[in-house]
């Protein structure tokens, strides 16, 4: 159950769907022109064609999109959340909301024409995911369909960093959630999303961000320095960094205090979500009154549970070891 004493998290992005495709090699990759790892939005045409590709494979459909991931990680924890985004009346656009609901995660979604988003994730023997991403309804989400009431009562907003192709968006909800005196938290998306955007993300971070979250490539791209340095560079800038650095764990800064976090956790099976479920842990840890490097130890064993599965979702059993985990921290 959530304990409703507990500051509020809210988080917005991509509402989309999952279907994470365990592929039996990597020819499927060369053949949609896809870089191994990284995310590459495609149209619905081809979003249709690379299901039908891989029709004879091993498949699991779950709701998806990075911050929607990372709520789900928060309210298992058993912190109030909410999420903001938007998509159609389909199949998998109610599919989305009854996740939602199901994981206690309240919801304030947008309906719209087009079709709920979906991300085919392919992921090749080594755990490593690729991303097929047509985004569909979530990205018909506008500016002015943020409205400042859904930030009453929240204490905390989490950005998607997907969400900086949509810039009038993005600002528009970071200044709206700022005046009603929420903590901003953002983690990028991608690296080459972060590269292709960076005028926007320091706008960002500047005016706005008080809590930035970024794995190696993406600090290295918003920075253009190694992890140590980057995180450095971006505690300079906001309250609370953290540099996630894979096997070898995080780095997390605020003022002048810096601690290394270990990674936790088992064989590497898929690395999808395991960023998100770093933020779930260490937003749900702040929003506890945890000390920062609790949180932080909070979030990697979110994020070294989550690898351990194919997709962004725990069992209950899982979440069971989890929370008695979390009480030896």
């Amino acid at each position: 159950m959530h304990n409703v004493d507990y500051p509020k998290i809210l988080g917005i992005g991509n509402a989309l769907v999952d279907i994470m495709t365990l592929l039996r090699d990597e020819s499927i990759l060369q053949e949609f022109g896809l870089p191994k790892g990284s995310m590459t939005l495609v149209d619905r045409e081809l979003s249709e064609e690379m299901q039908e590709k891989t029709n004879g494979f091993e498949k699991k459909i779950t709701t998806g999109g990075s911050v929607a991931n990372a709520m789900n990680g928060v309210a298992n924890l058993g912190v109030p959340c909410g999420f903001v985004g938007s998509v159609a009346e389909d199949d998998m656009g109610r599919f989305f909301e009854s996740k939602l609901e199901e994981n206690r995660i309240e919801p304030f979604l947008k309906k719209m024409d087009t079709r709920t988003g979906r991300a085919v994730a392919l992921i090749t023997p080594d755990g490593e995911r690729t991303f097929g991403t047509y985004l569909g309804a979530a990205v018909d989400m506008g500016a002015d369909d943020i409205d400042p009431k859904v930030f009453e009562g929240f204490d905390y907003f989490l950005i998607e960093g997907y969400l900086v192709q949509n810039y009038a968006l993005i600002l528009e909800a970071a200044r709206k959630a700022k005046a009603a005196g929420l903590k901003v938290a953002l983690d990028l998306a991608s690296y080459n999303i972060v590269e292709a955007n960076l005028e926007v993300l320091n706008d960002l971070v500047d005016n706005y961000v008080d809590i930035l979250f970024a794995n190696e490539e993406e600090a290295k791209a918003f920075t253009d320095k190694e992890p140590e340095d980057a995180l450095d560079a971006i505690a300079s800038r906001c309250d609370i960094a953290v540099v996630k650095v894979g096997s070898k764990g995080a780095f997390i800064k605020q003022g002048t205090s810096k601690w290394h976090i270990p990674a936790k956790g088992n064989k590497v099976v898929d690395t999808t979500g395991a960023g998100d479920f770093f933020a779930a842990g260490m937003l749900a840890g702040i929003s506890k009154g945890y000390e920062m490097e609790k949180a932080g130890h909070l979030g990697a064993l979110l994020a070294g549970r989550i690898i351990g599965v194919v997709g962004a979702q725990l069992d209950a059993e899982a979440w069971n070891e989890i929370k008695a985990a979390e009480a030896d921290l």
